[in-house]
């Protein structure tokens, strides 16, 4: 069996209000990029945990989307896709409710039925959907 192993660190000094940390991935495209409490509640500069699932899931949802397109023998021209993550306070903290998945794809001969079928398997299929636990929804549109 194949497997495929990445690691990201992260790096935190102080509370967890006026602390700060920082975030550094495998491929470099993170180095030290600072997050903290404004960054994740507010409106600090930085990043936060939920922003960067956001876009782990815009960017696997799209790339399962593209091979689930290509398979079905329509290679898209482009596809757009943004995650709205939710995040809710619970009894005990936070917990990330939902993400909302909007698509704008150019697919050049493909009927909505067939668009819309594969696009779904996509949300499904690709391993960010899988590994998270929270209600995902799709808008998706042929442009």
């Amino acid at each position: 069996m194949a497997q495929i192993k990445r690691h990201a660190s992260a790096q935190w000094q102080g509370s967890g209000k006026d602390g700060s940390g920082s975030l550094t991935t495998q491929s470099g495209t993170l180095n030290a990029t600072p997050y903290g409490f404004n960054a994740r509640f507010g409106d600090g500069k930085g990043t936060n945990p939920e922003e960067l699932i956001a876009a782990a899931h815009a960017g696997c949802f799209s790339m399962a989307t593209a091979f689930q397109l290509s398979g079905a023998g329509h290679p898209p021209d482009s596809l757009d896709c943004t995650a709205n993550l939710t995040m809710e306070q619970v009894s005990g903290g936070w917990k990330i409710a939902a993400i909302h998945l909007v698509l704008k794809a150019k697919v050049p001969g493909l009927d909505d039925a067939k668009f819309q079928e594969l696009a779904r398997g996509a949300k499904e299929n690709c391993p960010v959907s899988k590994v998270l636990n929270a209600e995902i929804t799709l808008d998706a549109r042929l442009v």
